[in-house]
């Protein structure tokens, strides 16, 4: 595996995980999760600046999930706005 962790540091790090509680390791792992995808979103943005919020959360479930997926989002979303409109 690569990393650019030193090795001592790595083990410091494998053994707070070790010694973290449940609900610690939980929290970390949502932090992380939501890091992860804040910064995958941020990417999907600037590699599409033309996209309207709505567009960026379809492209973003078409990358995450596939395409048919987002094509179904993207239908029922079309279909509750006109719904919506009256």
């Amino acid at each position: 595996m690569i990393s650019d962790t030193h090795p001592d540091a790595a083990q410091v790090q494998i053994d707070l995980l070790r010694k973290a509680g449940a609900a610690e390791r939980l929290g970390m792992s949502l932090s992380l999760t939501a890091t992860v995808v804040n910064l995958s979103r941020q990417t999907i943005a600037e590699l599409n600046p033309g996209l309207a919020p709505q567009q960026l959360n379809i492209k973003c479930v078409e990358l995450y999930y596939g395409k048919e997926l987002a094509a179904r989002l993207r239908k029922y979303l079309t279909v509750e706005y006109h719904n919506a409109a009256f």
